[in-house]
């Protein structure tokens, strides 16, 4: 006679607690999300996560909770913050999301701090990091193509061709009717998205499909944006990085060069690569491309993580990482000390408007409105993408600190960083594309552009 599941008891409050008593938040990330209410029927729910993606767990609890959670700085203990809030709020309602919070490792406290200490000792234990991302789509496309019917040991089988399959079809579209659809030679480096595949592989395979004939590079430079990261300046990556098609090594050697001339700091901040789907996604089209060379392996990988240089003229948010000028002095330096050739690739994303970015108007519509804020959008993007094409990448970062960025360009950083170090004589733009989704609640553009 089969059991009931009895659901987990809810995590209590602990009152001898400090870091309950005056809870801190950490970094989270809020999204709307559909629950069920004690009658049966659907209600809104808000989400709450890691935004560094340290833990994978989500805490779902009532949207008025908005109110609270700035509160919750360390500062205020829960009967402060009762008060405060007002509107009904009881201590033990709030005692309970502080609890929850906790179980969840998104408060400041010892459960977050050991799993920090797990997360950061696993990551030190192993030479290359697993997949994410790029493992996440493989299997999408094994279970699309069997209409979710694949067990695991299928996706893990054929993930790996459907991905090659894929890959191809969409460089076969991309450069169909391309008047140059291969390159003369290995460019020196390479301006690819990082948007996920479903809404940039045109200009993924516009840049790499071109390097299908190219001469093989010795080692790739993978130059991401930090997007969930501790780090407040130039991250760098001591790891290789593995996907469904085979592990790429880390380039060993550049690591040692780095690491003697920018010093342990550039690597302090390691595990922000952990989950960082801007360095990752370029790996499988690079072993794809390049494949593997006599010594049955691919290209080694170097990854950096490049800040934001417009905030504070280029130095770390803090002082304390490492600067994009010191970052680029010892990468050329690496490279030029370095035998072998090196394709540096900007992993970069431009504009992110609309709502979901926090813009009040939805960008799908077609009335005259909403198509003049969208050429607006692409005009910005021009303009910008100008001073890439000229070179001139001091200029561009003027311009981020003139404008504010208003159409929240993400990848200012490793583009900037990718022309400072490859100094390119030539710059072309293959492709521009923008996607959006049938709301229009997001807008995010891409380029594919080549330096020689």
């Amino acid at each position: 006679m089969s059991q009931t599941p009895v659901p987990p008891s809810p995590p209590k409050f602990d009152p001898n607690a400090a870091h309950q008593q005056r809870p801190r938040l950490r970094p989270i990330r809020g999204f709307a999300a559909q629950g069920q209410g004690p009658d049966g029927k659907p209600m809104p729910v808000l989400g709450l996560a890691d935004a560094r993606q340290i833990s994978e767990r989500v805490v779902f609890t009532a949207p008025a909770v908005q109110a609270i959670l700035p509160l919750m700085d360390g500062s205020r203990d829960i009967d402060q913050i009762v008060s405060q809030v007002g509107r009904g709020l009881m201590p033990d309602m709030l005692k309970q999301l502080v609890a929850q919070l906790d179980d969840a490792a998104l408060l400041e406290g010892p459960v977050f701090e050991a799993l920090l200490a797990k997360t950061r000792a696993a990551f030190d234990a192993d030479t290359i990091l697993p997949p994410a991302a790029t493992a996440q789509f493989a299997d999408q496309v094994v279970m699309q193509a069997t209409q979710g019917k694949a067990t695991e040991e299928q996706r893990a089988a054929e993930g790996p061709g459907k991905m090659r399959e894929l890959f191809d079809a969409w460089i076969k579209q991309s450069l169909e009717k391309a008047e140059n659809p291969s390159f003369d030679a290995l460019p020196r480096g390479v301006v690819v998205p990082h948007i996920d595949y479903g809404r940039g592989w045109m200009n993924y395979a516009a840049i790499y499909g071109r390097m299908r004939v190219c001469d093989r590079p010795d080692r790739v430079v993978v130059l991401g944006t930090n997007h969930f990261g501790m780090g407040t300046g130039v991250v760098g990556c001591d790891k290789g990085f593995s996907t469904p098609l085979g592990e790429c090594e880390a380039d060993s050697a550049l690591v040692a060069n780095l690491r003697a001339t920018l010093g342990s700091k550039f690597f302090e901040h390691r595990y922000d690569h952990e989950h960082e789907h801007s360095i990752e996604l370029q790996v499988p089209w690079v072993q794809h491309i390049f494949g593997k060379g006599d010594d049955d392996r691919f290209p080694t990988v170097f990854g950096a993580l490049v800040h934001d240089p417009a905030v504070n003229n280029g130095e770390a948010y803090d002082g304390n990482g490492v600067s994009l000028a010191a970052f680029v002095g010892a990468m050329k330096q690496a490279i030029a000390n370095l035998p072998g050739r090196t394709l540096v690739i900007s992993s970069a994303d431009l504009s992110h408007c609309g709502p979901a970015f926090g813009d009040q108007q939805p960008l799908a519509a077609q009335d005259e409105p909403t198509e003049n804020l969208r050429r607006q959008i692409v005009q910005t993007d021009m303009r910008n993408l100008e001073m890439v094409g000229k070179n001139k990448p001091q200029e561009l970062i003027a311009a981020m600190q003139w404008s504010q960025n208003p159409t929240r360009w993400c990848s200012t950083g490793n583009l900037c960083a990718g022309l400072m170090i490859v100094e390119p004589k030539d710059v072309k733009m293959l492709n521009y594309s923008a996607a959006i989704d049938g709301q229009g609640m997001t807008f995010v553009s891409s380029a594919a552009m080549a330096m020689w």
